[in-house]
């Protein structure tokens, strides 16, 4: 005699759908730009992992009146670090023979913040941080989405199991406990959202990253798994036309949403949060293969959704490396779904499935275990257990007569002696309620290795389903890594740490500039002689400091910083160099460009014998126009407008020589979100210097052209010339209108080209002095370089 036990349902098809569709989406916005709105895939996988893993501790909640915090805290180790830390101690290697020393320690610091799940508080401090948003971006970015999802379920439990335990313990089992949980998930969609308006409109780069702006996306995953049972009441009609509207509605947000949107995460991540959230509610009633839905339910899409943890993971590390180490273009583009695919393929196979199932006490049975997470894989087993409560396993099970461990009964068989096994070797072996037939078969639908049963060894059968599975994906990496090395040399001619670059231009050893006639050498002459051969040169040279000390430094070595830190209130007399009663006094304003200069004035009035005293002050982030242009680094906003009124007092007071104002020369918008173009952010720099009441002696400096990425282009494997970039159209367009708007009001308009740039390619680096410390900012040993350069263009104007 058996005693019954309840079925597990099925798993629902559509959910591993769209993982299939959200991880295909992010990978192409990352991969290829498109969907542009691909990023919100994430946002689905927020709303999926809400539902399931609420669904399971709600499950938990029935079977046993209580959320057990331990078998929960297993499950989800389980299930994320093997896969997880296995990418980022991948992405660190890499990083370390790919990367200069300064990114690769960059890189080891993500590294380290992901491991522990903060990676979106390390990646929100630093975007937020002016001299460090324009950062290369780091291949762990990606994780700050798992850090808050951990983040989340390490709150999210231990809630709930403070809620629940204000219920007599019968109540717990029942609707509700149920209840309970829903009003708990009602009022954390409600708070985080209204949250997340307030500071996606005051801090959008903090607002992100943010777990308490993102919760709200788990919240309503968190309410469907509690509304479940008034779900499964849906008509099927309904539910099958509310799936494909939702499914419509997700890939809507991919087409509509752009990223450089300033209303994100709030208010435009309801959309694809809402949509998904149609799907989930859609299918919770009727067949949970759900055929009516085929673009999501297909085998294939089911397959990539298995996988989809997996090729979250590996992506962006691919994405990343690939840019640093290959040419763009289709190829490179072919290669990096490739190895992505294999690499997520050999993950899920060899790391992410037998750690998740690994013998040991304390593992959880097939009915408890909980589904995955953001970008999950999702195990079809994991997707079952979101849809129907667990009941306890029976004490003992017996099997019929004829039945022998890991294969089928056929009725007239010779019959075998009939076995009773205990429970909990059972839920070992087979779903809880599983038919002769089912037992056969594992979770996921596969046959079940011969002896794989609870009277065997449990590690001789874990070996026997994962053992060659293991083999298999070690022998497609390295078939893969064979294939990459000869598609690479097929098509750039090289080695994959050594691809042919593009033709860099040649300067006459003899004659750098280019011309019949050398000029007479004097500041400017060497300064381009210098630049021509940078241009030119096929390797780095040894440089003084070198790149990877001032990108480590960043700012923090211009002895000007102060002077143009939004917490530190101006002082002429601390930001000024150079003689009190100077015959010359110049002052130097502006945004983070005017302090890249500083260091040079400084040096000119330090050579200046006591005739020259220049102040240099201003506010980084904070361009000096009478419009307000938006910038998002901490504290910017709020400081500029006083920063700009105490630097016209300033001038005011003190009665300069010579104001020379510098501002960046990109384009950008005002707080309200109005585009400005580069006549009006001119003409906006000049209404402010009028301010000054100092006609025919304002000086606009135009900041250097913007350079190349360098924590991308400069490495080991690469020539320098792939760090050189050339003039853009908008960085041409503002210098004509600072001549134009300078001609109109009698003062002066100063180009950079003719020190930053040779022919309209601007190097990395002039002699052995590196030029910049990023894509904007000069070093200070290059400004200093500068100093004669730019009194001589200043004397050349009369103005000294």
């Amino acid at each position: 005699m058996t005693t019954p036990t309840p079925t597990r349902s099925p798993a629902r098809r559509d959910i591993q759908g769209l993982r299939a569709l959200a991880v295909l989406a992010v990978i192409g916005a990352h991969a290829v730009g498109w969907p542009r709105g691909g990023f919100v895939g994430v946002d689905v996988f927020f709303v999926i992992s809400g539902f399931l893993i609420t669904g399971g501790l709600l499950r938990d909640l029935a079977a046993h009146g209580r959320i057990r915090l331990g078998a929960f805290a297993m499950r989800r180790i389980r299930r994320i670090l093997p896969a997880a830390l296995t990418v980022i101690a991948a992405t660190a290697g890499v990083a370390a023979l790919v990367f200069g020393s300064a990114r690769t320690a960059q890189t080891l610091q993500d590294a380290a913040w992901s491991a522990v799940f903060a990676a979106n508080w390390r990646f929100a401090d630093l975007g937020t941080d002016y001299f460090h948003a324009g950062d290369a971006v780091s291949p762990l970015q990606h994780f700050w989405s798992l850090a808050v999802e951990e983040q989340f379920y390490i709150v999210w439990p231990v809630a709930l199991l403070l809620l629940v335990g204000l219920l007599p313990s019968a109540a717990r089992r029942g609707r509700a406990g149920r209840m309970l949980v829903g009003a708990a998930a009602a009022v954390v969609v409600a708070a985080s959202f209204v949250w997340a308006l307030a500071q996606t409109a005051d801090s959008p780069t903090v607002a992100y990253f943010s777990t308490a702006t993102r919760a709200w996306e788990l919240g309503v995953g968190a309410l469907l798994a509690a509304a479940l049972p008034l779900l499964r009441r849906i008509p099927p009609v309904i539910g099958g036309a509310s799936a494909w509207l939702g499914a419509a509605g997700i890939v809507a947000a991919f087409a509509v949403i752009d990223p450089e949107a300033s209303a994100f995460p709030a208010p435009l991540a309801a959309l694809p949060v809402a949509a998904t959230a149609l799907v989930i509610a859609g299918g919770a009633a009727g067949d949970p293969r759900h055929r009516h839905l085929f673009p999501l339910t297909n085998p294939v899409a089911v397959f990539v959704g298995d996988i989809s943890f997996s090729l979250y993971l590996w992506h962006f590390p691919v994405i990343v490396f690939a840019a640093a180490l290959l040419p763009g273009g289709a190829v490179a583009t072919g290669l990096v779904l490739g190895v992505t695919a294999v690499l997520a393929i050999a993950s899920y196979a060899a790391i992410e499935q037998p750690l998740r199932h690994v013998p040991g006490r304390g593992r959880a049975t097939a009915v408890e275990a909980d589904a995955p997470t953001t970008a999950d894989s999702a195990d079809p087993s994991a997707d079952a257990s979101a849809t129907t409560p667990a009941a306890p396993a029976p004490a003992l099970s017996t099997r019929p007569a004829g039945w022998s461990p890991g294969t089928r009964y056929y009725p007239g068989r010779v019959p075998a002696q009939a076995v009773v096994y205990p429970a909990t070797a059972a839920v070992e072996s087979a779903p809880v309620g599983a038919t002769p037939a089912e037992a056969a078969h594992d979770a996921s639908g596969e046959p079940r290795a011969p002896g794989a049963d609870a009277a065997s060894s449990p590690w001789a059968a874990w070996r026997a389903r994962f053992g060659p599975r293991a083999l298999g994906s070690a022998f497609g990496v390295a078939v893969a890594a064979l294939v990459v090395v000869l598609v690479v040399q097929t098509a750039y001619g090289g080695s994959v740490l050594g691809p042919v670059l593009p033709d860099a231009p040649v300067a006459d050893a003899a004659d750098p500039a280019g011309g019949a006639d050398s000029p007479t050498v004097d500041a400017a002459a060497a300064v381009q002689d210098e630049l021509a051969a940078a241009v030119g040169a096929s390797s780095w040279p040894e440089l003084h400091p070198s790149l990877d000390e001032v990108m480590a430094r960043s700012s923090t070595s211009n002895p000007a910083r102060d002077c143009f830190a939004p917490d530190v209130s101006p002082d002429a007399g601390r930001c000024s160099v150079g003689r009190g009663d100077a015959p010359t006094r110049i002052y130097l304003v502006g945004d983070s460009t005017a302090m890249a200069y500083a260091p040079a004035f400084r040096k000119m009035a330090d050579d200046s014998g006591g005739g020259i005293r220049v102040t240099t002050v201003g506010l980084y982030g904070c361009r000096f126009t009478d419009l307000a242009v938006q910038n998002d680094g901490a504290g910017v906003m709020d400081a500029c407008p006083q920063r700009k009124a105490d630097v016209r007092a300033m001038i005011a007071a003190d009665a300069p020589t010579l104001v020379v104002v510098s501002n960046a020369y990109t384009l950008g918008h005002t707080p309200g979100g109005s585009n400005l173009s580069p006549d009006a952010l001119l003409a906006s720099q000049q209404a402010e210097a009028a301010t000054y009441g100092m006609p025919g002696r304002i000086v606009h400096l135009a900041p250097p052209p913007e350079g190349a990425d360098l924590g991308r282009c400069y490495t080991p494997t690469r020539s320098p010339y792939d760090c050189a970039a050339g003039v853009s159209t908008t960085w041409l367009q503002m210098e004509d209108a600072a001549e134009r708007v300078a001609a109109a009001s009698g003062d002066t308009a100063i180009s950079s080209l003719p020190f930053s740039c040779w022919e309209n390619v601007c190097p990395a680096f002039a002699g052995d002095i590196p030029t910049r410390y990023d894509r904007t900012h000069l070093t200070v040993a290059f400004a200093e370089h500068l100093a004669p350069v730019i009194r001589q263009q200043l004397a050349d104007r009369g103005l000294l």
